[in-house]
């Protein structure tokens, strides 16, 4: 049997949405030991090639997006799955309208603090 000591439920629509850049806004719900984020990105946005000492696993829910991972680019689309290791460089490329669910562990302590102009400062380039 599994006990609960504490429960929280929340929902999407209650969480507010932050525009980073008109191509690219997220949703973000921080819990003692995990990040948890909606994308919804546009088509031509890009997340510049950065690196991170956390976990990550990226889910696609719609879209089409390229990574490209330590230098190789992989593809990953509607109901896949990518997981990157900590401290694995990667950017990502949006190559259709997508909505994304990111988790991170440990958490964001980058996104919490607020330092993270390099997706703020995320660009297009023709796909």
């Amino acid at each position: 049997m599994i006990h609960y000591h504490s429960v929280n439920t929340l929902a999407w629509n209650n969480v507010p949405v932050e525009h980073l850049t008109p191509l690219f806004s997220r949703q973000v719900i921080h819990t003692g030991s995990m990040t948890i984020a909606r994308l919804v990105l546009k088509k031509g946005a890009v997340v510049p090639v950065h690196s991170h000492h956390n976990e990550q696993v990226s889910m696609v829910e719609s879209g089409r997006l390229r990574f490209v991972v330590d230098g190789a680019e992989v593809l990953v689309g509607p109901g896949e799955v990518i997981e990157l290791n900590p401290h694995l460089p990667h950017g990502v490329d949006v190559l259709e309208d997508a909505v994304v669910m990111d988790l991170f562990t440990p958490p964001r302590e980058d996104w919490i603090r607020g330092d993270d102009a390099y997706l703020r400062g995320a660009g297009e380039r023709k796909i």
